[in-house]
């Protein structure tokens, strides 16, 4: 078989040969078979590429609202970043908290962190709908989240005022879930 393929999204090659190797380490053990949750002392500090989008904007919000309240965050450059002791990782190459399987990086920090809820798991399916771009969860509200996340980052260059601004949107949607009936 002879395939071709491009690229999208800015995606590296380096990013994305890391992208396929956590697939694969990913399909010998599945996020679900998490045995023992993580846990991390307050005040770490969680780095991530520049130019936060959807998976990385939500799961700063997911790391800042359940997991480390006392989170700081730092911005890198996609390539040869070194981390500094004590720094966790998410959402790129190499990092602690990344991809895994089928899930996004957000649903990845959901099953390590034993974090079982009903309106984060709605959150966990739309952001992996918008990130992933395979209509997985088919959530009729993605199409939404996809569309502030892509004004918020239209209008803001700074990431951390994309963080801010995203917060807002999680809260309230985080929310609408929590207290929604589920459907019969």
């Amino acid at each position: 078989m002879i395939a071709e393929a491009a690229l999208i999204d800015g995606l590296t090659d380096e990013e994305l040969t890391a992208m396929i190797a956590t697939e694969h380490a990913a399909s010998t053990d599945s996020p679900a078979t998490v045995s023992t949750p993580d846990r991390v002392k307050p005040g770490r500090t969680w780095v991530t590429r520049k130019g936060v989008h959807v998976d990385r904007i939500a799961s700063a919000w997911l790391i800042q609202r359940f997991i480390d309240r006392d989170a700081r965050f730092k911005f890198v450059a996609a390539r040869g970043y070194k981390p500094r002791r004590g720094e966790l990782r998410f959402d790129m190459y190499d990092g602690e908290y990344t991809h895994a399987g089928a899930d996004c990086t957000f649903q990845t920090l959901l099953h390590r962190f034993a974090l079982h809820d009903r309106g984060l798991d709605a959150i966990g399916e739309i952001v992996h709908d918008v990130d992933c771009k395979d209509d997985r969860y088919h959530r009729a509200e993605a199409a939404g989240v996809a569309s502030l996340i892509a004004g918020i980052v239209g209008a803001h260059d700074s990431d951390r005022t994309r963080l801010d601004r995203g917060a807002a949107i999680f809260d309230d949607l985080y929310e609408y879930f929590r207290k929604r009936r589920p459907s019969a």
